[in-house]
C-alpha cells in the first residue's frame, strides 16, 4: 500500500485517485519541528503534507515556482525570469517570475516632477527633456559670434544681443559698421564686412591722410 505509517500525529494525505491516512513523527527538538516520512521513490510531500505522485508539478511552500516530483525528489529549478523595466515601481511578486505592474512616468529634476517626454528650461541657455528611460538630457544653446563688441545681456535670454547695431573698433573707439569714420583730422576708419557678417576680427580698416601744416 502507498500509505505508510509512523507513530504520534495523524494527518490526511490526498494523492491522486486515492486518500489516505499519513503519519508524523514528532522530533525531540521541538513541537513544531517535524520528520516526514520517506517518500522517495514513491512520491513527494510538501510543507503543507500533501503528497504528489512521480511526475507531477506542485509548488512547495511560499514559492510560486513549480518543482517536479522525481524518484530522488522533488526537482526545483528557478527559471530564467526577464529583467524587470528599469522605472518599475509596482513589482508583482505572486508568480514565479516578478511581474511589473506599474511603470514611473515622470522625472524628478532638481526638486521638480516633470512628465515623460516633457520639455523645459532650467536657465536661458539650458533646455532639458524628461526622457523614456527616466532620465533628465539637457543642451546648452551655442550662442553665434556677435556682430559687435558691446553685447548686452538681456533678462530671460540666453544669448547676448547688439543693442547698438554691428560695430568694430577703431583702437579704443567702438565705431558704427556700415560707415567711414573719422576718428582724427588725418584718419578714417571702417568696419570690414565679409560674407554678409561682420569679421570675427574686430578691429576696424584705417587710412591716415596727409595732413596739412597748420
Amino acid at each position: 500500500s502507498f500509505c505508510l505509517k509512523t507513530d504520534l500525529c495523524q494527518l490526511l494525505l490526498i494523492i491522486p485517485h486515492q486518500v489516505c491516512t499519513a503519519f508524523l513523527r514528532m522530533q525531540s527538538v521541538g513541537r513544531r519541528d517535524y520528520a516526514y516520512p520517506d517518500y522517495r521513490g514513491k512520491g513527494c510531500v510538501d510543507e503543507s503534507g500533501f503528497v504528489y505522485a512521480i511526475g507531477e508539478k506542485f509548488t512547495p511552500g511560499p514559492s510560486a515556482c513549480p518543482c517536479l516530483c522525481t524518484d530522488e525528489g522533488p526537482l526545483c529549478i528557478q527559471p530564467e525570469c526577464p529583467r524587470l523595466h528599469p522605472r518599475c515601481i509596482h513589482v508583482d511578486t505572486s508568480q514565479c517570475c516578478p511581474q511589473c505592474k506599474e511603470r514611473k512616468n515622470y522625472c524628478e529634476f532638481r526638486g521638480k516632477t516633470y512628465q515623460t517626454l516633457e520639455e523645459f528650461m532650467v536657465s536661458p541657455c539650458e533646455r532639458c527633456r524628461c526622457e523614456a528611460n527616466g532620465e533628465v538630457l539637457c543642451t546648452v544653446s551655442a550662442c553665434p559670434q556677435t556682430e559687435c563688441v558691446d553685447p548686452v545681456y538681456e533678462p530671460d535670454q540666453c544669448c547676448p544681443i547688439c543693442k547698438n547695431g554691428p560695430n568694430c573698433f577703431a583702437e579704443t573707439t567702438v565705431i558704427p559698421a556700415g560707415r567711414e569714420v573719422k576718428t582724427d583730422e588725418c584718419t578714417i576708419c571702417h568696419c570690414t564686412y565679409e560674407e554678409g557678417t561682420w569679421r570675427i576680427e574686430r578691429q576696424a580698416m584705417c587710412t591716415r591722410h596727409e595732413c596739412k601744416q597748420i
